[in-house]
């Protein structure tokens, strides 16, 4: 997939932060797009942003977590295009809550999208990518998807889950001998409207909204960098991309300190909430 010019490529969650970026990158090097979104005014935003470019561009409002809803879509997707090369599985949602504080509704909501949607995207758009004879899945974890972290228990089981399941999946091509590629993203904090979106909870002396600062103060990297690097991971193959400086400090953590590291999050941890109650 070194050239991307003229090929098919579909992305979840298009409508803002890392979807929207790599969407327009896209389409600056003549990819035509199937797009979609749960948020239709950004959806269609980012559909006209792209179409100025000259490359086709369909769109659908689309709630990943809806199994048949998404192979719906994909079948939409071939008709409109003729075919597709590329599935970029990116739509994600946040939660903040510990284990014991966190509903079953909001733990299944995060999970319904963050990993069953990767998984509906994955198999609903598999058949169709073969039938293009080439082509390359991305699938976005985290780095949270590398190392654990307090109130994330949610979030770190969806994106370790989107890792496991990818990194198989590519196994599984390699060995049939097959001309479609596999990547697993793992994004540090990058700039999106992640954080004003999340469901956060009390707890550990932390109210929703100090939870929210406490996420946007990691936001350290680009939409518009990220993009670049899940378009190179594209055109080289790339199985595993770490995104932005925190990425690979933490992928470095993990590797250096596999089962240590906790300890480093519980003292920061411990620190921050004596702060917040000092402060109350």
């Amino acid at each position: 997939m070194k050239q991307l010019k003229d090929k098919v490529v579909a992305i979840t969650g298009a409508g803002s932060g890392i979807g929207k970026a790599t969407a327009c990158l896209l389409a600056s090097k003549g990819s035509h797009l199937a797009l979609s979104d749960i948020n239709e005014t950004g959806l269609q935003a980012v559909a006209e942003a792209c179409r100025i470019k000259g490359v086709q561009v369909s769109t659908s409002s689309l709630d990943v977590a809806n199994r048949e809803a998404v192979y719906a879509w994909a079948d939409q997707v071939v008709r409109t295009h003729g075919q597709v090369h590329v599935i970029i599985n990116n739509a994600g949602v946040a939660l903040g809550a510990t284990v014991e504080d966190m509903s079953y509704v909001d733990f299944e909501w995060l999970m319904n999208i963050n990993f069953w949607g990767v998984v509906y995207g994955t198999k609903a758009f598999l058949p169709h990518i073969k039938t293009a004879g080439e082509g390359h899945i991305v699938n976005i974890s985290s780095i949270f998807g590398l190392i654990g972290v307090p109130t994330q228990s949610a979030y770190n089981a969806a994106k370790f889950a989107v890792k496991g399941f990818t990194e198989s999946l590519r196994e599984e091509l390699m060995i049939e001998g097959s001309a479609i590629g596999v990547s697993c993203v793992h994004p540090g904090g990058i700039k999106t409207n992640i954080a004003a979106n999340a469901r956060l909870t009390t707890s550990l002396g932390f109210t929703a909204s100090n939870s929210r600062l406490e996420m946007e103060k990691m936001f350290m990297t680009r939409s518009e960098d990220a993009a670049h690097e899940i378009v190179e991971a594209i055109r080289r193959n790339r199985r595993r991309v770490l995104i932005g400086a925190d990425a690979h400090a933490i992928d470095w953590l993990s590797r250096l300190m596999p089962a240590r590291y906790q300890d480093l999050l519980i003292m920061g941890g411990r620190w921050r909430r004596r702060s917040l109650l000092n402060k109350n």
